[in-house]
């Protein structure tokens, strides 16, 4: 793994089952051998579903054990757009999936030394100009690695995709270095 992961804001990007969450693993293992676990927050706010066989989504802890330590800040997400059978539905979904990730950010550490999120947007799908809160954050951090869904394999033209679409745009423009993956 490269050296980027080591300082700053790192934006993993793509679609589903391309490796974000495995290589935020990755980042966390790495920060937590050269540091330790002292300050490190992971915020988890990605749902898991399966869908013809394949699970999408899913925790670190797939890839990983978030050490003892450091805080864990588990979201029990809903995945808005393939749970729901209408765009009302799948935002009252996305509504209840930023109101447990905010209840989450808000129980925190107030000092975080390392940040890992896994979905960012998850949390910002029933509204996106709540990026500025979680990035605020994860700006006390030294280093933060968040991965997060792009792609229109789920939709484009629904609420959820578009604050999605408009978060993203919102992390990209924060990150100092995005890698994507396909």
């Amino acid at each position: 793994m490269r050296d980027v992961f080591e300082e700053g804001e790192t934006l993993i990007l793509g679609p589903s089952n391309v490796g974000k969450t495995r290589l935020t693993a990755r980042a966390l293992d790495r920060w937590v051998r050269q540091n330790g676990p002292s300050g490190v927050v992971v915020l988890e706010f990605a749902p898991e579903l399966e869908r013809d066989g394949t699970v999408l989504g899913g925790q670190l802890s797939r890839f990983t054990s978030v050490p003892d330590g450091a805080f864990h800040g588990i979201v029990e997400a809903d995945a808005p757009r393939a749970e729901s059978d209408d765009e009302d539905g799948a935002l009252e979904l996305a509504h209840g999936n930023a109101d447990r990730a905010f209840r989450v950010l808000a129980a925190a550490p107030a000092d975080p030394t390392a940040v890992f999120v896994n979905d960012a947007t998850i949390a910002l799908q029933a509204n996106a100009d709540r990026a500025d809160a979680l990035t605020d954050y994860c700006d006390r951090a030294s280093v933060t690695v968040c991965n997060a869904f792009e792609s229109d394999e789920l939709g484009s033209e629904d609420s959820v995709s578009q604050n999605e679409r408009a978060a993203l745009h919102s992390l990209r423009a924060w990150a100092d270095r995005i890698v994507e993956l396909s």
